[in-house]
Parts: C-alpha cells; structure tokens; sequence
C-alpha cells in the first residue's frame, strides 16, 4: 500500500466526459448497461469519486460516503464512484467483485469500472478515494477529502466534503480551505 495525496487540480476545470459499464446498474433507474456524464445533467451537484474494493482507506470511509449519498439525494446531489485499478493485478477490484461489493454494501451510487484508466488520468486522479465535487455548471468546485477520519483515527471531526456540498448548495461556492484526500495509489496499468 502506498500512500498518496490527491493532487489539487484547477478549481473551475470542466468535468470530463465518460461513458462506463455500471456494476449495479438497478441503483438509479437508467436504463443500459453503461453511464455517461449526461445522464446526470439535472443534477444541482456530481460527486465523482475514484475507489477500488481493496483499499482499507476506501473501506474507512465506504460507510460515510454511502450515508452522504443517501443523506444529499434529496438535494439533487448525485454520487458516482468510479474503479480504474489495473484488475490483473488486483483481482478483487474486478467488475464481477465491484458488482458484488456495490450489492453487499447497497450503495446507493452508481460504481463504475474505468478498464482503460483514460478516465481517472483524465479527471487527473491518483489515489483512493480522490473526491472531486462539480456544480450544476459542471466546474469544479471541490476536490479534496471526504472528512478527516482514517483507518487508524475512525473518529470524524470535520466533515469537509458535506461542508462543502452545502456551501456550494446555499451560496454556490465552497471553502477555499480544501485538504487533500489521500489512500492507496491507483493501480495503473
């Protein structure tokens, strides 16, 4: 495991496009097999997070990024999870497993699977979880951790990425604070 921090591309960069088989695809009433960034055009905010089923920093959080989801969809915030870990490698962040964790934990997001890794070097992430928040418009407005909880420090103090989301939904701007996330590299290819 090699610890890494997120690296705090531009605010304002334009989400970058994606088209990805979706491992549950029931969660959020589209039809197909794969998502596009379009789909979620309607939403007020998109949380675009890159994580794997391996990683202990992902397991750390997984629980509170599933209640943020849940908690913010009524707000017309969307979460969408993305896998680009190199499978050959890490077996357990196959499709098959991802489709398994997305139905063990009931995530309430849709969980995406980046085979090329072209979409995690495109939104420029290099760890899990690497969070990036866009507005209605599409910029981004976040990028940085979901809260300062750890695998060895379970306890959360400061919730950044709900802090965040609500600052950009009632004023639509955010903290210009914002702490890097860090995890496990991204397995690349």
């Amino acid at each position: 495991m090699a610890l890494t921090y997120s690296e705090m591309i531009e605010l304002g960069t334009t989400a970058p496009p994606f088209d990805l088989p979706v491992a549950n695809p029931d969660v959020d009433g589209l039809p197909g097999a794969t998502r596009h960034i379009e789909a979620y055009a309607s939403a007020q905010a998109l949380v675009v997070v890159f994580m794997c089923n391996h990683c202990p920093y992902v397991h750390a959080v997984e629980d509170r990024l599933i209640a943020l989801a849940n908690d913010y969809a009524p707000k017309q915030v969307q979460v969408i999870a993305i896998s680009s870990n190199d499978v050959v490698a890490y077996p357990a962040d196959s499709f098959e497993n991802m489709t398994a964790r997305a139905a063990q934990k009931g995530y309430p997001f849709p969980y995406l699977y980046d085979e090329s890794q072209e979409v995690a070097r495109a939104y420029g992430a290099v760890c899990t979880p690497d969070f990036f928040v866009f507005d209605a418009a599409r910029a981004l407005a976040y990028r940085g951790r979901l809260d300062d909880g750890r695998p060895s420090k379970p306890e959360v103090t400061q919730h950044d990425l709900r802090r965040a989301l609500d600052d950009l939904l009632e004023t639509g701007t955010v903290p210009s604070e914002q702490i890097p996330s860090m995890g496990c590299s991204i397995k690349w290819k």
